[in-house]
């Protein structure tokens, strides 16, 4: 029994040593020295007309800390008064940071401040060791972000008639006229949907008859003068039209109706927040299976379209601004953050991102 005791004891002492030994390890750390952050102006009106210049630099100086540390320092981006929820964070490699009218606007942009308005942004250092995050104090800039919009050299094309959804109406701010789908081949267009009875044109652009495109001579042919006839539909129904600006010709036949109906179909990914938020569209009252996006701030990022909120029936294709999203495809591509009309018809799975200019 007494030997027992004995291993007992010093197996109890042993455990005492190792534990001990164990809390000596677990240091705690201490910053000794705060990082700072100093810009070279706090007020900042963004040039469009010169996107490469410097608009912004920030000089910062690392934290101290009472060990040895490795950390990683972020420049923060945050909105005034939301406490960097969102934030923009930039690599801190090397001082001074220095930022373009391009870079800054991008970023004010997607922060959720709007073109030519005033906004205060804050700035912060932070600094990171593992996942523990030491700040430095914030500094405020008065910021006036630009619309400049992406580099779009494509010619639209928009449906406009009694047998089509924005009926008659041909004023800039009516969110029932729809795009047709662009193609590779310019000048080639198509759109399968529902048609009403009644007539109907194609123009430009919402809001300007300039340049319009109506019956011809004979069906089948397109005409561009302001006289021209409307394209008949004698009866209501799902039709595929296809259209050629070029040769002035179109056709007009019959498609079959769609069987699935959709009770949502949203946007999701990071060009319109992130892959975890849709952001729901808005579907057609005159046909179910077109659903609209207007005049929404999407970031430079990738995207797809889903439906009901699942991942079990989502479109995608790796071409920007239009394209027949599939549900094989990869993700819908934006390099520019900017607002878009957004399209998308889940019949075909064609999608049209038209930068929106006010």
């Amino acid at each position: 029994m007494k030997h027992l005791l004995r291993i007992l004891a010093i197996a109890f002492i042993g455990f005492l040593v190792i534990s001990c030994e164990k809390d000596e390890d677990q240091a705690i750390i201490t910053e000794t020295t705060k990082s700072k952050i100093l810009t070279d102006k706090t007020t900042i009106l963004l040039d469009k007309n010169n996107p490469d210049n410097v608009a912004l630099n920030v000089t910062w100086s690392k934290s101290a800390f009472d060990v040895a540390v490795v950390a990683t320092q972020q420049l923060q981006f945050g909105i005034k008064g939301k406490n960097f929820e969102g934030a923009s964070n930039v690599e801190a490699v090397t001082s001074p940071l220095t930022f373009t009218n391009k870079q800054l606007n991008s970023i004010a942009l997607s922060l959720g401040a709007s073109p030519n308005v005033v906004t205060e942004i804050e700035v912060r250092l932070r600094t990171l060791i593992g996942a523990a995050p030491f700040y430095s104090d914030v500094t405020t800039l008065t910021v006036t972000p630009y619309l400049l919009g992406p580099v779009y050299n494509y010619a639209d094309l928009f449906l406009i008639g009694d047998a089509t959804a924005g009926a008659w109406d041909n004023s800039a701010t009516n969110a029932k006229i729809y795009p047709l789908q662009k193609s590779s081949t310019s000048g080639i267009y198509s759109y399968t949907g529902y048609f009403a009875q009644g007539g109907f044109k194609m123009i430009a652009k919402p809001g300007e008859w300039t340049i319009q495109y109506g019956l011809g001579s004979s069906a089948g042919i397109l005409s561009t003068d302001g006289g021209s006839g409307n394209i008949s539909v004698a009866t209501a129904g799902y039709y595929k039209l296809t259209v050629n600006t070029t040769a002035l010709t179109y056709t007009f036949a019959p498609a079959t109706p769609p069987t699935v109906t959709y009770t949502s179909i949203s946007m999701i990914g990071t060009a319109s927040g992130d892959w975890n938020t849709d952001v729901d569209m808005l579907q057609s009252t005159f046909d179910p299976h077109v659903w609209v996006k207007k005049n929404v701030l999407l970031n430079s990022g990738e995207f797809k379209f889903r439906a009901n909120h699942a991942w079990s029936t989502s479109w995608g294709v790796a071409e920007e601004f239009f394209g027949i999203a599939t549900t094989s495809g990869g993700n819908i591509p934006l390099t520019t953050s900017f607002t878009y009309d957004v399209y998308f018809n889940d019949i075909t799975g064609a999608y049209s991102a038209i930068p929106y200019y006010p």
